[in-house]
């Protein structure tokens, strides 16, 4: 249907079957992905596909379907369109005034607007964002702007996860309003499934572990055994910048 411009690589809305009224997916090719210095060349496309296994095997299932599968411009990822052409999702990430009342949110970030007026970036105080953040450090995801974070009917939607899975610690995100906090029981029960369907031969263990290298499959666990090990949400350790740019 067209190319959705604000993406950083080749990103095309598209529909199945029918060209008419066939179901909404988002669409991107392995040939229209931009070469990246720490991310080998052609390989986003199935970290989105592993994110999305990832998210299920934990169950999270906070990840849209995705698959990969042939298309117009060559193979690439295909993923459920989540909400209406004509409506915005409810983000749930805000930017407010110093001063406003933040009841339910977290502030995370000092900002200002182009008038040099303070501003704050702030998330929903909410278990589900919560959860996310947590799914987020497992897969090391470089990139979790306030954008790719939403809500469609209620249900909490994350998109957007070709930046994941590095071996090095890579965590960029706007949800950091628990760091350091201990993490609730329900995502050291989502962990410990993940450690062990990650340890076994599962159908979707196996194919996930197909995307990665050996290397960062085995950082994955390590991730997940050092969550479990000290029982909290990470804080930032100075080595790599903590906000993606720009962060909404």
């Amino acid at each position: 249907m067209g190319r959705l411009a604000e993406a950083s690589n080749a990103t095309w809305l598209a529909r199945l079957e029918d060209p008419a009224s066939g179901p909404l997916v988002v669409y991107k090719p392995i040939s229209g992905e931009r070469p990246l210095w720490d991310f080998p060349d052609g390989t986003l496309a199935g970290r989105e596909r592993a994110a999305y296994l990832l998210s299920e095997l934990g169950g999270w299932c906070l990840i849209p379907r995705t698959i990969l599968r042939e298309g117009p411009r060559g193979p690439g990822m295909v993923q459920d369109w989540i909400g209406e052409l004509d409506g915005d999702p409810d983000g749930v990430v805000h930017i407010i005034r110093v001063g406003d009342d933040p009841e339910g949110l977290i502030p995370v970030l000092r900002a200002t607007d182009e008038a040099g007026r303070p501003l704050l970036v702030a998330h929903e105080d909410a278990s589900d964002v919560r959860a996310l953040s947590v799914l987020d450090c497992v897969l090391n995801n470089t990139d979790r702007k306030g954008a790719h974070a939403f809500r469609c009917a209620g249900q909490l939607y994350a998109v957007d996860h070709g930046l994941t899975f590095h071996a090095e610690p890579k965590l960029r995100t706007v949800l950091w309003g628990w760091a350091g906090k201990p993490l609730p029981d329900k995502e050291i029960e989502r962990l410990s499934a993940l450690r062990a369907a990650l340890e076994s031969d599962a159908e979707q263990a196996s194919e996930l572990r197909s995307y990665l290298a050996p290397i960062e499959h085995a950082a994955l666990l390590d991730r997940v055994r050092e969550l479990l090990g000290t029982g909290r949400h990470p804080e930032p350790d100075g080595a790599w910048p903590a906000i993606p740019w720009p962060p909404i």
